[in-house]
């Protein structure tokens, strides 16, 4: 699961495997244009941001456009939406859009593992979307990660974000994976945990609400600063923008207003009340949501998820590369020195 592999948005079915990433004619059919352009009609050429539509993770990008802060720095972004972080690099790698902003693991994966010549530059995410929790009826019997041993756990797919991010928490507590079943649940997880069909499962929300509302043990909350301190090292480098490497110079002007305007969304966002945050999303990417609800979830978990600047945080950047050593998505040794551009805005 990369950011939003497993998505609340409404958007049309158009999966992009991991194996099949970067093949074919497919890349402009999977992307969908924003429901509602940016406001931003600066002077110039319009440029396209692909981003996956995970609620969580389009927060700053839909307050840079609502709020004018695209506008402010003098760009006509056209927000383009993409089920999947997989599908928005894709659509950056193909050339139909000129950024692209997906989760480290889905950008790291396209550098190592394909060879794609992209650069990130900013960062809007700094830790993951993800939950390790255990079923309602289990929540007595699993106290820790330590206690996974010997259970089933429920991920999106053998392979993706959750399940690397799960081993490597198993190793970290000193838990034997070879006595950890995982079951590949995708969009049904929810239930399964919830009528007990799996021990335990890694979710997003608003499914961690729910589950807590059901009586279910929060194991380790990614979204938790707190935790990410004391399971993951730290901070953990997320959802972030990536540019066709070739394209640097003559883009950079332009980047550097791109990471303005996003700097100052990600300021604006922690004094804005719940409703505000909500009303920034489309209505398309909103409905049949508890809006209040899910205003609150977004305050609740703000401060932890957003990071104050779109600086790359490198240290943070290792442990998302160990985490993905640690589940075989990349080979050990694997060089990303020369993924993360620190030109722009800073790290």
């Amino acid at each position: 699961m990369s950011c939003c592999d497993e998505t609340t948005a409404r958007v049309p079915d158009s999966e992009v495997s991991r194996r099949a990433l970067f093949k074919g004619a497919a890349l402009v059919a999977s992307v969908i244009p924003a429901a509602r352009p940016t406001q931003s009609q600066a002077q110039g050429k319009q440029i396209k941001l692909a981003y996956c539509s995970q609620l969580l993770c389009g927060v700053p990008y839909e307050v840079a456009r609502s709020a004018g802060y695209f506008k402010n720095q003098g760009l006509d972004v056209q927000l383009v939406y993409t089920r999947g972080g997989n599908a928005a690099m894709q659509a950056l790698v193909g050339g139909a859009v000129d950024y692209a902003a997906t989760a480290l693991d889905v950008a790291i994966q396209a550098y190592a593992n394909v060879g794609a010549d992209i650069r990130r530059f900013a960062v809007t995410g700094r830790l993951p979307l993800f939950a390790v929790v255990t079923a309602p009826r289990t929540a007595s019997q699993i106290q820790s990660i330590k206690d996974l041993e010997g259970r089933t756990i429920g991920v999106s797919a053998l392979g993706n974000a959750d399940h690397a991010l799960t081993l490597y928490l198993l190793k970290q507590a000193g838990a034997d994976a070879q006595k950890v079943q995982f079951a590949t649940m995708g969009v049904n997880l929810l239930e399964a945990l919830r009528q007990g069909q799996m021990d335990a499962g890694v979710v997003q929300e608003p499914a961690l609400t729910l589950l807590q509302r059901s009586g279910a043990r929060v194991l380790m909350n990614g979204m938790d600063l707190e935790d990410a301190r004391h399971y993951l090292g730290g901070s953990f480098e997320f959802m972030g923008v990536a540019v066709r490497a070739k394209e640097i110079e003559q883009r950079r002007p332009e980047m550097v207003a791109l990471t303005k305007a996003l700097a100052d969304a990600l300021k604006a966002l922690r004094g804005m009340t719940g409703e505000e945050l909500v009303a920034a999303l489309p209505k398309e990417m909103t409905t049949g949501l508890d809006l209040k609800e899910f205003g609150g979830i977004i305050v609740h978990h703000r401060d932890s998820l957003y990071p104050e600047t779109v600086s790359i945080d490198l240290e943070a950047a290792r442990r998302v590369e160990q985490s993905l050593i640690a589940g075989g998505l990349i080979k050990s040794g694997a060089s990303m020195s020369g993924l993360h551009d620190t030109t722009v805005a800073g790290g």
